[in-house]
């Protein structure tokens, strides 16, 4: 395995936050009232999380689309048209509540992770790629489970 140059990992590791910091705030009620009082109310429990959680996967449907510049032919478009995926699920699956909505997002999640795992196979992404993308997927299905139970 080739190891996460330090600003990807870095920049993704602190990319985080706010999905530790939601469940964060589900987990603790101090915590929940110190930051409804300096931050409000979107930016505690699940409602920071849900909100980011469909603004990263439209991001990563951006990343996935920049992988598909690398591909050609029919890989090409195989790959442009599974990168717009995580934004329409993100666009679609986040409404109906917090907990339909975190439930949904884990989905999208562990959905990008198998189309990273796809891209890699492809040989379209860094050699460090899936170390990164199974390290930060683990923490964000746990703090988006966490507010789920």
């Amino acid at each position: 395995m080739t190891s996460i140059p330090r600003a990807p990992l870095l920049l993704g590791l602190l990319g985080l936050i706010p999905f530790i910091w939601g469940a964060a705030t589900v987990m603790f009620e101090d915590l929940a009232t110190l930051g409804l009082q300096y931050l409000g109310p979107r930016f505690i429990g699940p409602y920071v999380q849900l909100f980011y959680g469909s603004v990263i996967l439209s991001f990563m449907s951006g990343v996935l689309w920049g992988f598909a510049t690398k591909a050609t032919g029919a890989q090409a478009a195989t790959g442009y048209t599974l990168s717009v995926l995580p934004a329409l699920w993100a666009f679609f699956m986040t409404g109906g509540g917090p907990t339909g909505a975190a439930i949904n997002l884990i989905f999208g999640f562990l959905g990008v992770l198998m189309l990273d795992f796809a891209f890699s196979r492809w040989g379209l992404t860094p050699p460090w790629w899936m170390a990164l993308r199974t390290l930060l997927t683990a923490i964000v299905v746990a703090c988006l489970t966490l507010t789920v139970i």
